[in-house]
């Protein structure tokens, strides 16, 4: 399994997606300042976010790349390259076994226009082109249907329940789990109509 990504803007038919820099912050922090009331039912980094958490993140998120740990992007719509409205990630979690895992999430006035899916799917061809993996799984909290639609529609299978997976404030959450393994990508790559984006 590979440990390298290369940090050049990917583009896809709506987005660019790139590594964050520091300068990003005031973006980033916009776009969870939009979207707090959506995310706070999901995300446990949530409860009392302030910009302080979005200085935090993007100064780890650079250390994480640069140690190949984790993969994090911004994603900015074609139209609007200085607009941060999403995050999507990959990152390894088992080298013996090659498996990664993805996540994913669009501002809340982004949703709705297939971008949550088109930069999932740049991330999920990182996780199987560039870093070698065998299986890439999706981990989502139960009744957050909007990313599940996501997982369906790239071609995840469903594998079942994660019981108390997260705790998000005071309460123990559930995720689903779905994955997608390198023999099904291809044929995923091509329904998405996407065999020659997501570079």
């Amino acid at each position: 399994m590979a440990n390298h990504v290369h940090s050049q803007p990917r583009y896809s038919e709506q987005l660019m997606l790139r590594p964050f820099r520091r300068r990003d912050v005031g973006t980033f922090h916009d776009a969870v300042s939009a979207s707090l009331s959506e995310l706070q039912p999901w995300l446990p980094w949530i409860e009392g976010y302030d910009r302080g958490f979005a200085q935090r993140f993007i100064r780890d998120s650079v250390t994480s790349w640069a140690e190949a740990r984790a993969y994090d992007f911004t994603v900015r719509p074609l139209t609007e390259l200085d607009r941060h409205i999403g995050n999507v990630s990959v990152w390894p979690t088992s080298n013996q076994n090659g498996t990664g895992e993805v996540g994913y999430w669009i501002r809340s006035d982004e949703t709705g226009r297939g971008y949550g899916s088109e930069a999932a799917a740049v991330a999920i061809a990182i996780g199987f082109e560039e870093l070698g993996f065998h299986k890439v799984v999706l981990r989502i909290a139960v009744g957050n249907a909007a990313s599940e639609r996501i997982a369906e529609k790239l071609g995840f299978t469903y594998e079942g329940i994660l019981r108390d997976e997260v705790k998000v404030r005071d309460e123990w959450l559930d995720h689903t789990s779905w994955s997608l393994l390198d023999t099904e990508w291809a044929e995923a790559r091509a329904s998405l109509g996407a065999e020659d984006t997501y570079l």
